[in-house]
């Protein structure tokens, strides 16, 4: 369901602040420290989730202390033996031989995501590991990014800049780098949840024309609070000004922008994708650019992360790629740190999380 802003500040707040779940260690407690679970992190994630899993007197952790390389395959199947908890990131692949490794004692998993397709949903369940995640703190720094993208492509921001630091910036000319209007467009949405809602929200006063979306049904409680009309998927790339795609990746999902969607997209349409790389056929999106069935794309996630920089997407000044960014705000990432914290230590504890999946 639709958070609103007021309520989403206050789990927010409830993430960040760490839960006052013991009254302080008593000298017992202190000189049984290793009877304690025993978790790995598999990052070193942000500052305010460290300081409730040090805070807590809950556990015993270690942790892969490295913001800038994922933790080796190889060590991180030695390093989970034995552990009751582990908090993961969106690079770690949960797996049956990583479950394996870590054998019977591990019973909560806590990853720093929203999404969860690196995680084996399958497997999880079948031993019964209890599973948080994410959501909801990162809703406003991905509409803005994903507002922050659009423009971009939009307005064709990267190549002006390019051309004014290169000696391209020559006298006043009549269509030189003109992009498309926001004003009086149709905005489509690919998956209409809190994330899409709330770049319908930021948009809106563009002056944007009308909203509509596809889903796997209507929405008719989230769309009535940006006036969005329910359309087909033909509907929607056919109609669609600007396409954001805000979908999560799943089987029905995968890949569902290809040279079908395409195809039926209008010459100066902008497509936007912010959620997953696995739902783009990337070959099929750069024919489509290449040959201008559309007018530009932007991606902040693709398939691999990183992209190769020798991929032919980057060749084209049509295409805008970030490297996956749209939660990067200090605020949110400490957010979905202590989000992240919270939900193993409750878990451990045999309570409920403050987000855990159903599985």
């Amino acid at each position: 369901m639709w958070c609103s802003r007021m309520a989403l500040r206050r789990l927010q707040r409830i993430a960040i602040a760490p839960l006052n779940i013991i009254g302080g260690l008593t000298s017992q407690t202190q000189r049984e420290m290793s009877t304690l679970p025993r978790v790995y992190v598999t990052r070193q994630i942000p500052p305010e989730g460290l300081k409730i899993l040090k805070e807590s007197g809950q556990v015993q952790f270690e942790l892969w202390d490295s913001d800038d390389i994922p933790v080796p395959r190889k060590e991180l199947l030695q390093k989970v033996k034995g552990v009751d908890g582990l908090l993961c990131v969106l690079t770690e692949k949960i797996d049956a031989e990583l479950l394996d490794a870590a054998g019977p004692n591990l019973k909560v998993l806590s990853t720093m995501s929203v999404g969860f397709d690196h995680l084996t949903l399958e497997e999880l369940k079948k031993r019964g590991i209890r599973v948080g995640y994410t959501p909801d703190v990162l809703t406003d720094a991905v509409a803005e990014l994903t507002v922050a993208l659009l423009l971009t492509t939009s307005r064709r921001l990267v190549e002006a800049t390019h051309e004014a630091k290169t000696g391209g910036w020559g006298t006043w000319r009549t269509l030189w780098l003109c992009g498309h209007e926001l004003a009086n467009s149709t905005v489509g949405i690919l998956g209409l949840g809190r994330i899409g809602v709330a770049i319908a929200e930021r948009l809106a006063p563009f002056k944007v024309k009308k909203f509509i979306y596809t889903d796997i049904a209507p929405r008719p409680e989230l769309a009535s609070a940006i006036n969005a009309e329910y359309v087909s998927l033909d509907e929607l790339a056919k109609q669609s000004d600007f396409l954001a795609v805000c979908c999560a990746l799943s089987p029905e999902t995968k890949e569902i922008c290809n040279k079908n969607l395409f195809s039926k997209m209008k010459n100066t349409s902008i497509f936007i994708n912010t959620s997953r790389g696995g739902v783009v056929n990337q070959e099929d999106l750069y024919e489509a650019l290449s040959t201008g069935q559309i007018a530009g794309a932007g991606l902040d996630v693709t398939v691999p992360e990183p992209l190769p920089t020798s991929h032919p997407l980057f060749t084209l000044k049509n295409c805008v790629i970030l490297p996956h960014i749209a939660s990067a705000s200090y605020t949110t990432r400490n957010a979905m740190s202590s989000l992240a914290a919270n939900n193993l230590l409750l878990g451990l504890r045999g309570q409920p999380m403050i987000k855990e999946l159903k599985l």
